[in-house]
């Protein structure tokens, strides 16, 4: 083992410490676990803790490319399945190969590699309790258990040492097509209320976080959702994220039941097979109830049913041969990895994280363009029978400023797929991103950057290998449609549906607006299950006619506005959390956005388009949390109350993204800069022409033009 210190920083000191981390070597290797990758010293950059791994100091040996591949596995990033050339032909990217010498440079892969399956360092870490954080690579495995840590940037510069002690964790649960049993919600407002901050906040992938728990509490709240039947696993990491569909619990509607079905199916067929989270969380005990979402494959996902539905699996026994055998199908073409532990994801899982979206045609409430993967029910002629799916593949929003390397992307139309081969095309997708997505550079790790770079009829070709499946034409669609679910509507058995407007998706007691009093209240008193919008906002499902007026009042009573009292632009509004807690803001988002919201319905109604709105978004940094650059109008955190304004995505969300506009627009400044775009969208738009078309039309050139003409 020959030591290689990394920088030139306090050379003394590393070579001090050579000792120490040759025998931390000697002693791992004997440990049951022991890792790849020797552990090494390095100072963690934000608090100055003892860090595994980090740019400061360090000493690290070279591995050599088996250790890439667990024993026993074939195909991974080091060794794909199926060769392709991954060169963009536009040069905005350069090519990759992921050899391992170049992947060895990757911090994160390495950490992944060595964590034996997002285990190591993080178990030996929640052992002390003691310390209140953890190491920059325990964060990198806490991802895929659903948690980030986070500090208070409000203390940063007038209180360093409360800064230094307010370490805390977000968790991001696991909620398959944005459901919440009443039941499992309870848990989570008693949670909140306990161990958090007293608030929840629903996320714009339709998901639920608790804020500002404590490393001490971290064990005991991931278990208490476990063992309610929730989850935290998958929230986050380089694993699959939370499987996204419409919110409308609608009843006895084939089409609205497959996507639910299809949804919960895919939750497990990507679900990681490693023991970790068990042995992290639970003390490698069994959960004392199953996932809810398993039950809904039994008793069906809408309404309220004690009995196996028809169509569905009927006992928990057949439901978990029929994921097994789905997961661990081996078709021999590479798409199981030949790791016994990660049959599907291997040693180092996936190159970054990967986002799937099911729906109906023309119903856009999940913003279907900005997937990893996005599936379209298809319908038989007696609109019952399911068909197949459509497929899109290799949407993606994250970027960052002044990286022309990076941008964001919307999918592309893959094909369509047969109910019976779309497990095997799903796996597919995944296998040929995991083997040929860039783990050279983590900017570029995206399906959408493989896509871009390989293009659409190569990344077809390429799951048509993994597959051994043939992929079919499009099946044409309705137009899409951006639809909120808001308000009052049928459910289709009787009952109805209620969806609450929920500002920037924080579910909080602030003076007279009490919603999380009110939704614990709806709860416990009616029992009602939940769903979550992609647009961060709250359904309440089952409510009886007879009940309709007693809800309103007690939502009115806790200062909730019905949607006919909510402003239109309001509605059509979302912003990340940014300050205080995310460490990767630049600029305020949910904070600021009420303010954006009331200033520009005024200059609306100021320029004589009152009543009008449009998709507004916001956030803190060029991550796109909130998918700003789908919106029409959107601000993207550059700096201390700066911001990028982008322009001209669609109203519906339907197949492009805007286009940044101005740079470093000052917060002051927001009314004065779109002041010419509302005006010439007010006097030069055709017939019902919403912004973004009117921008979209005109294009960057004219909507320069426009501005420079102006003050004339």
């Amino acid at each position: 083992l020959v030591p290689r210190i990394r920088t030139g920083k306090l050379q003394a000191m590393a070579i001090r410490l050579a000792p120490v981390a040759l025998l931390s070597v000697a002693l791992t290797m004997t440990s049951a676990f022991a890792p790849a990758r020797v552990p090494t010293f390095g100072m963690g950059l934000k608090s100055g803790r003892c860090s595994v791994l980090r740019k400061g100091l360090s000493m690290v040996a070279t591995p050599p490319q088996a250790d890439w591949l667990a024993p026993g596995q074939k195909f991974g990033p080091t060794n794909p399945a199926h060769p392709q050339e991954k060169a963009d032909p536009t040069g905005r990217l350069k090519p990759w190969t992921n050899d391992p010498e170049k992947v060895a440079k990757n911090d994160i892969e390495v950490t992944k590699r060595d964590s034996n399956y997002y285990l190591y360092p993080l178990n030996e870490e929640m052992k002390n309790l003691e310390v209140i954080s953890i190491t920059d690579e325990a964060v990198v495995l806490l991802k895929a258990h659903g948690s980030y840590m986070q500090q208070n940037r409000d203390l940063q510069r007038h209180n360093k040492q409360a800064y230094k002690e307010s370490f805390q964790f977000m968790l991001r649960l696991k909620v398959p097509a944005g459901k919440v049993p009443a039941e499992v919600y309870k848990v989570i407002d008693d949670l909140a209320t306990k161990y958090g901050q007293n608030d929840i906040r629903a996320t714009t992938r339709q998901a639920f976080q608790i804020h500002g728990v404590r490393k001490h509490n971290l064990k005991t709240v991931i278990a208490a959702l476990a063992n309610a039947g929730s989850s935290t696993l998958g929230g986050c990491g380089d694993i699959n994220r939370n499987i996204m569909a419409p919110p409308a619990p609608f009843v006895n509607n084939p089409a609205y039941d497959h996507v639910f079905d299809v949804s919960n199916v895919i939750a497990e067929l990507f679900k990681p097979s490693a023991p970790s989270f068990a042995e992290l969380w639970l003390d490698g005990q069994k959960t004392q109830t199953i996932e809810y979402w398993k039950k809904d494959l039994i008793y069906g996902a809408t309404g309220k049913h004690t009995k196996p539905q028809p169509g569905h699996h009927q006992d928990i026994e057949s439901l978990e041969k029929f994921l097994a055998e789905a997961r661990d199908y081996d078709n021999g073409q590479g798409i199981i990895t030949g790791d016994k532990t990660e049959p599907l994801y291997g040693r180092t899982y996936l190159p970054k994280k990967f986002k799937v979206a099911v729906t109906v045609p023309g119903d856009n409430s999940v913003d279907i363009y900005i997937n990893d993967i996005g599936l379209v029910v298809i319908l038989e002629d007696d609109g019952k029978t399911l068909k197949g799916y459509n497929v899109l593949v290799g949407g993606g929003m994250g970027r960052a400023n002044n990286k022309d390397s990076t941008f964001a992307r919307v999918a592309d139309h893959l094909g369509f797929v047969a109910k019976e081969d779309i497990n095997e095309v799903l796996k597919a997708i995944l296998a040929a991103w995991r083997d040929h997505g860039n783990r050279e550079v983590r900017a570029n790790a995206r399906l959408k950057y493989l896509l871009h770079t390989i293009g659409i009829d190569n990344f077809r070709n390429l799951v048509e290998k993994y597959s051994a499946k043939k992929i079919k034409p499009w099946v044409p669609l309705p137009p899409w449609k951006l639809v909120d679910w808001l308000g009052w509507h049928e459910q289709g058995d009787g009952n109805l549906f209620l969806g609450i407007n929920v500002e920037q998706g924080r579910v909080k007691d602030d003076g007279d607006f009490k919603l999380k009093t009110a939704l614990r209240k709806l709860v416990d008193t009616y029992g009602y299950d939940l769903r979550l919008t992609g647009q961060q906002n709250v359904v309440i499902c089952d409510v009886k006619p007879s009940d309709k007026a007693a809800v309103d009042k007690l939502l009115k009573e806790h200062g909730i506005k019905p949607i006919e009292e909510v402003d239109s632009l309001v509605r059509k509004s979302m912003a990340c959390p940014s300050f205080p807690l995310c460490g990767l803001a630049q600029a305020e988002s949910e904070r600021r956005m009420p303010d954006f919201d009331r200033r520009l319905r005024a200059q609306l109604d100021n320029l004589g388009l009152k009543g009008e709105s449009f998709v507004f978004r916001m956030t803190g940094c060029p991550n796109g949390c909130a998918r700003p650059y789908m919106a029409e109008v959107a601000c993207v955190g550059q700096g201390p109350d700066l911001y990028q304004v982008w322009l001209g995505g669609s109203p519906n969300q339907d197949g492009r993204t805007g286009w940044p506009w101005k740079d470093k627009v000052k917060q002051a400044d927001l009314e004065a800069t779109l002041e010419p775009v509302f005006t010439a969208w007010r006097d030069q738009r055709q017939p019902g022409e919403a912004l973004g078309d009117f921008i979209h039309r005109k294009g960057k050139a004219g909507i320069d033009e426009i501005a420079a003409n102006f003050r004339k």
